[in-house]
């Protein structure tokens, strides 16, 4: 299907629109050193993957690289996502830093050659980025959001502490992120009397008439970590609070954000991890085949205390001994 002249003007305005640059010069800087382009690509923006991208800069920053960025956001559109990758591949970027599943996927599609470093990433194996988690192939590799134990964990919490039964999962039934952190919540709760009542969501503007659609048919909403859901969390948020729901979540920025209680880590790790890698990668280091996939570290359980009031929860004693309690 050939693109209209309008369409096309309008996806190249909001493109422009959505990128920034920043710039260490072109070629080598003035102290002689190396001068790298690296094309950034997020799908959407929210706390997460902000702190992520963050944490990415820094690591070549410390790492004393010069560095011109080409920042770039999708807006959670997976037609700007490819447009942004193969805009990279035709800067002959040096390497392209995809942060999120749908960004790390658009980035695979447009190139073979150049290196692609993901964060933010579920199921990389799933997802169809990498062969396998210790020896990814081809020329991508990253760190994934998902701690072994983390869905686990906020099962077992739940099923311990509360008296409901039913989980209440919306999430974006076309991001394979999503898809396989729901299968695992489904995994974690065999053998307990829990069940997970799914809505699926296409954009961020349905989210809170998907919360307010499972009121009376949940006792716990759980949000994982969807690009499209965690955008609009504020909107689930409103729902918790005014119906009494306990509002499990995915990362600690959702936590930060009214959430009640998360197993999680900071995405600014994540991001600085994915970052030492594609250092070793742009100064021949290693190659990037060679690196592992590599899992957060610092998994803790976090809790906020007016989301808590809010939802009309009572923290525990013996939660305060394991968890974070924040205000």
């Amino acid at each position: 299907m050939k693109l209209g002249l309008t369409t096309a003007l309008a996806s190249f305005l909001l493109l422009a629109g959505c990128g920034t640059s920043e710039s260490g010069g072109s070629g080598s800087s003035e102290d002689g050193k190396k001068t790298y382009k690296v094309g950034i690509t997020q799908i959407v923006e929210h706390p997460s993957l902000d702190a992520a991208t963050k944490g990415f800069k820094k690591a070549l920053e410390d790492k004393g690289l010069n560095v011109e960025f080409d920042e770039q956001n999708a807006q959670n559109d997976q037609n700007n996502s490819q447009s942004i990758a193969n805009n990279f591949v035709g800067d002959n970027v040096d390497l392209i830093f995809a942060n999120s599943t749908p960004s790390a996927l658009s980035s695979l599609n447009a190139t073979k050659d150049i290196p692609i470093v993901f964060t933010s990433v579920t199921d990389p194996v799933a997802g169809g980025l990498v062969k396998s988690m210790e020896e990814p192939g081809g020329n991508i590799t990253g760190t994934t959001d998902t701690h072994p134990d983390a869905i686990p964990n906020t099962v077992k919490f739940i099923a311990d502490n509360f008296e409901g039964k039913r989980i209440g999962m919306i999430y974006n039934s076309g991001e394979q992120n999503s898809v396989a952190q729901v299968e695992l919540v489904e995994k974690a709760t065999k053998g307990t009397d829990l069940k997970v009542v799914k809505s699926s969501v296409s954009t961020s503007a349905e989210v809170k008439q998907a919360a307010e659609s499972l009121v009376g048919k949940v006792d716990f909403f759980y949000i994982i970590t969807d690009n499209t859901v965690v955008s609009a969390l504020e909107s689930v948020i409103g729902v918790a609070s005014d119906k009494d729901i306990p509002l499990f979540v995915g990362e600690l920025d959702s936590v930060k954000r009214g959430g009640f209680a998360a197993y999680g880590f900071d995405y600014n790790d994540i991001g600085y991890e994915a970052g030492e890698m594609a250092a070793k990668i742009l100064t021949g280091e290693a190659k990037v085949n060679e690196l592992p996939v590599q899992y957060p570290q610092n998994l803790k359980l976090e809790i906020n205390k007016k989301a808590a009031e809010e939802m009309g929860i009572e923290i525990k004693e013996e939660w305060k001994k394991d968890a974070e309690i924040i205000e």
